[in-house]
């Protein structure tokens, strides 16, 4: 007698943006069909795409993402430089005024991947789409879950021609970014809502592409001029990327009280006189405009604490956006998405398809990268008046104290620089800020004076056009 066929494996991901597309690949390991449902159209190459308009915006994939990217997607590293990416050197090839002062340009311990969202997005979306066990089903919207609060069976969806159906699923990702509706879904299947908790800082954001001068296209440094929340007005900032194509992406930021305005013809004024330093805006004075100025709100910080929860159904975990949601000025959403795809992997290696309580062992797995991202937004956004109902607790006060000491240390000694971006990069967890030698080096403080100004090189300020 004949054994029958095992059942195959089918595994829905709802989502088909960057967080998306890395759950697929790492569940393709496990599963026979992993379906990617995304309510736009996916475009072919990098292309911008209407449900993501964050990807005007600045954007850059810290070392702890790109690691976690490789991993699931060998030769990915290759295939976004022949695309155009820079691997850019940290804190080598930065230009940053922190709250506490100029950062010192230390030699390299860490690198960032620099591009534009939706080449980055269109390179990891082929790589991802080129295995046969992927399917994509794009133009359709998820509607909620099926099967009860103990366990999920599938979902329900909408396609193109507004006609209904469910897909079932032996595993649910919600991938689907800032406009999740876990929450809601939760709820109708019977389980308590989940614990939440907001941060706006009320920042607006607005971006606009320029051309390099020529003799800037290659190997400038990143700019980072942040904002200082000590000062107790608006916090004005300045982020200038240089990306594929000898293009610069800038994004200005300001809370409230100061926000940037979507006007072209005052973003170089934002720049040049809001800003805690002039040299954004005449780094800008020198290039050309290559588009129009591009303006978001909707920059809160939301966690959902899953991971908290009295009770989680089996086959279901949250990833991306959709667990949280960070101030982009950090540059940590990309990183901490692709570490949860990894962990998802992991999880699911070590304990088995199908086991009991595999879904909530994902979901507190995938808690770890959030729960070191959070922190470091958390310790500079919950300052600003009116990002959170009551004020900044104790353990936020405590916690900005701490880091703002490291940072003002850090300004003057290359080793505890070197730990704190351990940490901002997303490869080690903030428990190594904790140890006893960098409790004493933060008591020390820093170890050189502070700098009286940016720190270029001559080659570069010619590169950018100053006399």
């Amino acid at each position: 007698m004949s054994e029958r066929p095992a059942r195959a494996r089918t595994a829905v991901v709802l989502g088909g943006s960057h967080a998306g597309m890395l759950a697929a690949r790492a569940l393709a390991e496990f599963a026979d069909r992993v379906v990617v449902v995304e309510r736009d159209v996916l475009p072919r190459g990098a292309e911008p795409r209407k449900g993501l308009p964050q990807a005007r915006h600045a954007h850059m994939l810290w070392s702890g993402g790109v690691r976690a990217v490789a991993d699931l997607l060998p030769g990915i590293v290759d295939a976004l430089g022949a695309a155009g990416a820079r691997r850019h050197p940290v804190t080598t090839g930065v230009v940053a005024l922190s709250a506490q002062g100029w950062f010192r340009r230390w030699p390299e311990s860490h690198h960032v991947i620099l591009a534009g969202r939706d080449l980055l997005d269109a390179t990891i979306r082929a790589q991802v789409l080129a295995d046969e066990r992927i399917e994509l089903v794009d133009r359709a919207e998820a509607l909620g879950l099926t099967g009860t609060g103990a366990a999920v069976t599938g979902v329900r969806i909408r396609v193109h021609d507004d006609s209904e159906r469910t897909l079932p699923a032996d595993l649910v990702v919600d991938a689907t970014g800032r406009g999740s509706r876990t929450p809601r879904w939760l709820t109708e299947l019977g389980l308590p809502a989940p614990e939440c908790r907001e941060i706006d800082p009320g920042l607006v954001y607005a971006s606009r592409l320029y051309l390099a001068p020529e003799a800037a296209r290659d190997g400038f440094p990143v700019v980072n001029l942040q904002p200082d929340p000590r000062c107790g007005g608006p916090g004005r900032s300045g982020f200038l990327l240089p990306v594929e194509n000898g293009r610069w992406i800038v994004t200005l930021a300001g809370t409230r009280g100061g926000e940037p305005s979507a006007a072209n013809d005052d973003f170089v004024r934002f720049a040049r006189e809001e800003l805690r330093h002039p040299l954004m805006g005449e780094l800008l004075e020198h290039a050309e405009p290559l588009s129009d100025v591009s303006v978001t709100r909707s920059t809160v910080n939301r966690r959902h604490f899953y991971e908290r929860m009295p009770a989680w159904p089996e086959n279901f975990a949250v990833l991306g956006d959709a667990l949280a949601v960070f101030n982009p000025v950090y540059g940590h959403g990309l990183a901490a998405a692709a570490q949860g795809a990894v962990l998802l992997r992991n999880v699911i290696r070590r304990h088995g398809w199908g086991t009991p309580g595999l879904a909530r062992r994902i979901q507190r797995a995938a808690a770890r990268p959030v729960r070191a991202a959070w922190d470091l937004a958390l310790g500079q956004d919950v300052f600003y008046p009116g990002a959170t109902e009551h004020g900044p607790t104790l353990r936020d006060r405590l916690l900005s104290a701490y880091v703002g000491r490291l940072l003002y240390t850090a300004t003057g000694n290359g080793r505890i620089a070197r730990r704190v971006t351990d940490v901002t990069s997303l490869e080690r967890g903030a428990g190594v800020l904790l140890s006893p030698s960098m409790l004493l080096a933060a008591a020390v403080g820093p170890l050189k004076p502070a700098l009286p100004g940016p720190p270029m090189t001559a080659e570069e300020r010619k590169a950018a056009g100053f006399t």
